[in-house]
């Protein structure tokens, strides 16, 4: 009998989340990641999505982007991983798009998707957008331990921007840290 396996490479620096979020990893205290760690984390996170949409015959579609399916190497290299839910993009000149029941994360699934059943490379695009989101402010998308009306990431973003008060969702490690760059773009 024949048995497949896959293998992966070992990645000693976990998920992008254990860096954001968690405290220590085998005993070991985690230092907050800095402004440039993150951004070549990020960069490479998005070659990594843009080679799934475009690198190959037909395209690999996600659906699952997060901050836990970004795993990074000693050297902070990111790759993404869980190929569970993704779909081959097999899409003509007439549909652009694939019908398939909605599936993947709460908090980074594309509005649209959720709404029309139609899965698409910006879906991914949507829930890469939540990534960087969930970098620059170091919190979780959904984090239940938080009062009710600070538990939604994206709802506490929308909040910031209207009201003009952008550095309330930045990471507390970053403030003081970003170029104006930074805040001119969101």
């Amino acid at each position: 009998m024949r048995t497949m396996i896959l293998v992966y490479e070992y990645m000693p620096c976990g998920t992008l989340a254990d860096n954001l979020y968690k405290l220590s990893r085998k005993g070991k205290d985690i230092v907050p990641l800095s402004w440039e760690q993150r951004l070549k984390i990020c960069i490479g996170a998005a070659r990594g999505l843009e080679y799934l949409h475009s690198g190959t015959e037909y395209g690999v579609i996600h659906r699952d982007v997060k901050d836990s399916n970004i795993l990074l190497d000693e050297n902070f290299v990111a790759k993404i991983s869980d190929f569970g839910l993704s779909k081959l993009e097999k899409v003509t000149q007439s549909k652009s798009y694939i019908s398939t029941k909605v599936k993947g994360t709460v908090g980074y699934l594309d509005p649209d998707y959720i709404m029309t059943d139609r899965l698409t490379r910006k879906s991914d695009i949507y829930a890469f957008g939540v990534v960087l989101l969930v970098v620059l402010s170091g919190r979780p998308v959904v984090d239940t331990r938080t009062p009710e009306e600070l538990q939604s990431l994206l709802s506490c973003f929308r909040e910031c921007v209207s009201e003009g008060d952008i550095n309330r969702i930045i990471d507390a490690s970053l403030q003081g840290k970003l170029s104006s760059i930074v805040y001119e773009n969101l």
